[in-house]
């Protein structure tokens, strides 16, 4: 079955994966190791990578949730990678036999990607990881300047792309410079936030510290060989702020 960016089977991240076969035992010291990379042949870490897997219908099938079935063909997150994989059939090669790509594959991937995104962050609002709302992310960032590691500490700023520059750049301020670093993700839309969160109007929230967040910085680390997590002049200083 071809995948699409709202093929739930797909991307569902309520579970911990495994290599399809591999018993639960297995789990953290395969999760964490190295694959081999099918366009530079080198042995990179297994979450800088992409799993495709071959489909009944010979059609090579990213496998995001890294549990479908079949031999795992691993591929470099990035789009240099992937086109390469594309006009080279570097797939047929890895597989050792015939694998069809199918079209708009280059394309398909980061959708992928940036759909399980927003799901992370909508689990995460469910789970009680994610506030939303200027006051409630200035105070998570707030307190990550102060104690480091804190409990309610700010991981991550997730910004409406299309939110005004005025708030947004307060905040920036208060996540800059933080040991650890605040991540920064200005992908999505306020409709994008909004619809993924089930809430009204979301143009700032903040993803605390922990496991969940912890899964999200390894999605964003992928798509990030695809787009910019945000745009650059969000990084400029001093902030863009009335």
């Amino acid at each position: 079955m071809t995948p699409t960016p709202t093929n739930e089977t797909l991307i569902d991240l309520n579970d911990e994966t495994t290599e399809a076969g591999e018993a639960p035992s297995q789990t953290v010291s395969v999760r964490y190791g190295n694959r081999r990379d099918v366009a530079s042949h080198s042995s990179v870490s297994r979450d800088g990578l992409i799993r495709f897997v071959v489909g009944p219908d010979g059609y090579v099938v990213p496998d995001l949730k890294e549990t479908l079935p079949g031999r795992g063909l691993w591929l470099k997150a990035d789009a240099e990678s992937l086109a390469l994989a594309i006009k080279k059939n570097l797939f047929s090669r890895a597989a050792k036999k015939a694998v069809k790509t199918p079209e708009g594959l280059d394309a398909l991937v980061p959708a992928l990607i940036r759909k399980r995104l927003l799901d992370q962050l909508g689990l995460a609002r469910r789970e009680g990881n994610l506030v939303t709302g200027f006051e409630k992310v200035a105070t998570a960032l707030k307190l990550g300047k102060t104690v480091p590691h804190a409990a309610g500490r700010a991981a991550w700023l997730i910004e409406a792309s299309d939110g005004a520059e005025d708030g947004r750049g307060k905040l920036l301020n208060l996540s800059y410079g933080q040991t650890p670093a605040v991540g920064l993700c200005g992908l999505f839309s306020n409709d994008e936030l909004s619809l993924a969160l089930g809430l009204e109007n979301v143009i700032h929230a903040t993803l605390i510290e922990g496991r969940r967040a912890g899964a999200f910085s390894r999605e964003a680390a992928r798509l990030g060989g695809f787009e910019a997590l945000f745009p650059a002049k969000w990084r400029e200083r001093p902030f863009n702020s009335n």
